[in-house]
């Protein structure tokens, strides 16, 4: 897990000065009318955040395999609005949240990281495996903004 931690506490510290030296423009812009842009992006990431942060905690004691809640990503950018919100907003939400998930991974206990979860279709994986997923898809997304500009 240490190396996966490593990564996510990396993003926190980075990415509020890279976010910040970029305009309103670039941040608001779609590339294609049926993409995001990067104030969306990151507010999916937010989302992403929020997702998963009540998956790290209640997959280390909700009955066995826990049931992992999908949410359906694009009617949540849509619906939280994040194109006409200030980006320090979305920033700061990103922020905290990621924060947060950085204490409850440092503090999950070893045995429990094998606890199992049930992401539907008969994907049975572990917490640690759903851990090391979100900070991919974080990094996969941080990717994709840094391509745009």
């Amino acid at each position: 897990m240490k190396p996966t931690l490593e990564s996510l506490n990396h993003w926190i510290t980075e990415l509020p000065s890279k976010i910040d030296a970029l305009s309103e423009l670039a941040l608001s812009e779609r590339t294609q009318p049926n993409k995001w842009s990067i104030k969306e992006i990151l507010g999916h990431l937010s989302d992403s955040a929020l997702n998963n942060l009540h998956r790290f905690v209640s997959a280390q004691y909700e009955v066995q395999p826990y049931t992992a809640v999908k949410y359906a990503q694009n009617h949540w950018v849509e619906l939280m609005d994040y194109q006409n919100l200030p980006i320090e907003h979305i920033l700061n939400l990103w922020l905290s949240l990621n924060k947060q998930i950085a204490t409850v991974i440092a503090k999950i206990p070893e045995d429990k990281l094998q606890n199992s979860c049930d992401l539907g279709e008969e994907r049975i994986v572990t917490l640690e495996w759903i851990i090391k997923d979100y900070v991919d898809h974080l990094e996969h997304h941080l990717k994709q903004i840094f391509r745009i500009l």
